[in-house]
């Protein structure tokens, strides 16, 4: 050995007989990982992109979750959903799928309003696609709604500048617009909207009403949508020019909270009878309320997030498996130090407790890189998706704590292994 252990042996003997204090095992680790910086970032990898990505994953689904739920909160009270049920189960999953054929019919929602007349607060049935509008050298790509006038207080969508459109217009088919926030502030800046044209595929129409901001929430925000007459829409941007025209959905507005569960078992019905059909696993519709709207995306969105978070979790495993590898590397390597160490005077103990500090300290500091970068992450992923994340201590804690069980976990057999080594062969090892 070099001068400078043989003078530090008198001392180290001295600390190995009275058996080394948790300070002093910390610090002989610590020189240890910073004796070899690039191995030990490598090796703290795996746990530093397990923990970032399931803290960034919690994050962002959370925030989803809580956007979707503003979003459907705000299309307004209680409100029934008829959508077309493409799939032949009865109620689908609780989203009205706007991708798959179209079952219900304008006469469908026609026949709702007669029947309904007196028991309902509005019936607005809709029927979308994406167009391009433009004024002057500007142009978005927006979602065009076209619909009835009950759709203003059906969907919550009450203009704060101008007007909805009202029967008359729908009568008449006549070419009147109403415009999100964000289209209005997109395409006219500081000016004044109403009364201006706008051209939606080519065609021009007349804003007559300005929505309040909704907030950016996403896919399909409600800033970025425009309202025209159903009517309007049929004559001027429909693709179906034959048959019986077909809307995405109807939209209803029961009274009250109370009459909800009964108006969708009563619309139920009533739209089996039209269809003729008694078995429910063959009706071509579904009636929803908004709050099985709201639990099935909840339980879709934190499933994803669970299923994201576990796949994340993978590599927190993977990144266990890789201290391990190093830590066992490491004993190989450091042989004859443990050897010497035993020599002076260490117990296994000591040496056990040495190594497993090492993986422990690798592991947390892979967790604390790791939540750092998954806030990073977290708020980037949702500057793309247009998500706001949610601040979760939670899953930070948890992560945490996942990576210090990783450190023990895979720490404990190289330096079991460690404690083990007989002194004599250790000394002898080259």
């Amino acid at each position: 050995m070099s001068a400078s252990i043989a003078t530090q042996a008198p001392k180290k003997v001295r600390s190995h007989a009275a058996g080394m204090n948790l300070w002093q095992v910390f610090r002989i680790a610590w020189r240890a990982i910073l004796g070899n910086p690039l191995r030990s970032v490598l090796t703290t990898l795996g746990v530093i992109i397990g923990v970032a990505a399931v803290v960034a994953l919690t994050m962002v689904g959370q925030g989803s979750t809580a956007n979707i739920t503003r979003s459907l909160q705000s299309l307004g009270t209680n409100l029934l959903t008829i959508g077309s049920n493409t799939g032949g189960r009865g109620g689908g999953f609780g989203l009205v799928r706007f991708g798959g054929p179209q079952t219900i019919t304008l006469a469908d929602a026609e026949a709702v309003k007669s029947a309904f007349a007196d028991r309902l607060a509005g019936v607005a049935p809709a029927l979308q696609s994406n167009q391009q509008v433009k004024v002057g050298a500007n142009n978005l790509n927006v979602t065009v709604i076209g619909t009835w006038p009950d759709y203003a207080s059906v969907r919550n969508a009450q203009p704060a500048q101008g007007s909805f459109f009202s029967e008359a217009d729908l009568q008449s088919r006549r070419r009147v617009a109403v415009i999100g926030y964000g289209i209005a502030q997109d395409l006219f800046g500081g000016q004044d909207p109403l009364g201006q044209r706008i051209r939606i595929a080519g065609i021009s129409f007349t804003v007559v009403g300005v929505l309040p901001d909704k907030g950016d929430s996403g896919f399909a925000s409600p800033n970025y949508q425009v309202m025209v007459p159903l009517s309007t829409y049929l004559q001027r941007l429909s693709r179906s020019s034959t048959g019986e025209p077909r809307v995405n959905a109807i939209y209803v507005q029961a009274p009250d909270k109370d009459s909800l569960s009964r108006l969708q078992q009563e619309l139920t019905d009533f739209m089996a009878q039209r269809r003729k059909v008694t078995d429910p696993s063959e009706y071509d519709f579904s009636v929803q309320n908004q709050a099985d709207a709201l639990a099935s995306v909840n339980q879709v969105t934190q499933t994803m997030t669970l299923f994201l978070g576990g796949v994340a979790g993978i590599s927190l495993l993977v990144g266990g498996i890789g201290i391990m590898n190093i830590m066992l590397v490491s004993v190989t390597e450091r042989t004859r130090e443990i050897g010497i160490r035993k020599a002076l005077g260490a117990k296994p103990r000591d040496i056990l407790t040495q190594f497993l500090v090492e993986s422990v300290v690798l592991s947390v500091g892979g967790g604390i890189l790791g939540i750092f970068l998954g806030l990073a992450m977290a708020g980037s992923v949702g500057q793309l998706l247009r998500v706001t994340p949610v601040f979760d201590p939670f899953s930070m804690v948890l992560a945490f704590v996942f990576s210090v069980a990783v450190g023990v976990f895979f720490g404990f057999y190289p330096a079991s292994r460690a404690a083990r080594l007989d002194p004599v062969e250790s000394l002898r090892y080259e």
